[in-house]
């Protein structure tokens, strides 16, 4: 469509200095509303990628893959439902575990936590929370000595470090001649870790699994479940599903997407609202080049004419203005995509500078989930927003290109 006649004229207009500065201002701020456009939507979804990623990372620090359970909620041969899920290519590691609510209690100190039982050796193959020990060490969980591990901030309410003891309160009761007492057992800090989510670091606290047996008045040997480790995360519901069905009647294996799918889906549907939010202000900032454009061909009508006269046809003279249109276009998309990705890619600078520049916190950590701002840039994102935002800069020029090329040269030269 586009001859070299169409792009010289289209590209001249676009260079050349306006008798009606206003029409240069326009086109001046329409490619610079584009431009900020395209930076805000990809700093916010790259951010907003960042945030996905971050809380995925975190929840499986605590959490394993897939979780195998029984009905009754009891598993009373751990190893060998173990071993049948390790002979699933996909599965790389298993350890079991058992979990339950109490009271900690330390002074005149009271906190709810959930307790979990864990083997050292085998906790390693399935979670990250090994890493996240800042003082003492999983390994410090012996059986028999009823040793604790704290989330840093559980410990901060409790107002313990590591060597006090804590009391243990269960939900279960003991009938003696005086009554029913509650169940309590002292346990002795052995550690502290920080899994970076205030939910974890608030209100879990590990022990070694024959203590937390003890504790709960299981049978020895038997557990709450099993927890898996996949080689491939993003594959869990459909393995889960597998798992399930090679194990015998009456278990159940369920994968970290349905655990926490309201998280995940939370951050996915704001991630569309403010794509869609976003790309509104680009498109704002694109029709704005429909105005540009009339007038541009308002102040061109003598020229339209003349070209007209000398052979133009109307498909040429909208070739023109689709050119000019274009043009703008394709620079406040450039320069969008360059400050959006320079920007996206520096958020862990320029947060920490502003908020150190105004003394605030934009996420308090007993507030949010994460109190710092990731980034990821995802290049799909990248491209989509800037297909996007070119086809409405495009899809803006066509009007003012199709009412120059209706121009009729008597009309428009009748009064020159």
């Amino acid at each position: 469509m586009f001859r070299p006649l169409e792009l010289f004229i289209g590209l001249r207009y676009t260079r050349a200095k306006r008798r009606n500065h206003f029409i240069s201002f326009i086109s001046l701020t329409s490619m610079l509303g584009i431009a900020l456009g395209i930076t805000a939507l990809i700093t916010v979804l790259s951010v907003m990628n960042g945030f996905q990623q971050e809380l995925r990372g975190r929840i499986l620090a605590m959490t394993a893959h897939t979780t195998i359970s029984r009905w009754n909620g009891l598993i009373d041969d751990w190893p060998a439902v173990r071993d049948l899920a390790m002979h699933h290519p996909e599965v790389q590691g298993g350890a079991p575990f058992i979990r339950g609510e109490a009271m900690l209690n330390h002074a005149s100190l009271v906190s709810g936590a959930i307790i979990q039982g864990i083997l050292p050796q085998e906790e390693q193959q399935v979670s990250d929370i090994g890493g996240k020990m800042f003082q003492g060490s999983l390994d410090d969980l012996r059986p028999g000595e009823f040793g604790i591990v704290l989330g840093k901030a559980l410990a901060n309410v409790l107002g313990v470090v590591v060597g006090d003891k804590v009391t243990v309160i269960t939900p279960q009761a003991n009938m003696t001649p005086a009554g029913v007492l509650p169940r309590l057992k002292r346990f002795q800090v052995v550690g502290l870790f920080e899994a970076g989510m205030y939910e974890y670091d608030r209100g879990y606290a590990l022990a070694h699994v024959a203590d937390v047996g003890k504790l709960f008045q299981f049978p020895d040997g038997v557990v709450s479940g099993v927890r898996l480790k996949l080689r491939d995360l993003f594959q869990a519901p459909r393995l889960a599903q597998q798992i399930t069905d090679q194990l015998p009647e009456g278990y159940l294996a369920r994968d970290w997407t349905q655990d926490h799918a309201s998280f995940f889906r939370a951050v996915q549907i704001e991630k569309t609202a403010m794509f869609v939010i976003l790309t509104l202000i680009v498109a704002v900032a694109a029709f704005n080049i429909v105005s540009a454009l009339v007038m541009v061909v308002t102040d061109k009508q003598a020229d339209i004419a003349i070209l007209r006269t000398l052979g133009a046809t109307p498909l040429s003279i909208m070739g023109i203005f689709i050119v000019q249109g274009i043009t703008i276009g394709l620079i406040g998309t450039l320069l969008g995509l360059i400050g959006g990705v320079s920007l996206a890619t520096h958020v862990d600078v320029v947060v920490p500078f502003i908020e150190k520049l105004f003394g605030i916190k934009f996420l308090a950590p007993d507030v949010y989930l994460i109190s710092d701002l990731p980034s990821q840039v995802q290049w799909g994102d990248v491209s989509t927003i800037g297909l996007v935002a070119f086809g409405l800069a495009t899809l803006a020029t066509l009007y003012p290109a199709w009412r120059a090329a209706r121009t009729q040269p008597a009309e428009a030269l009748r009064y020159e």
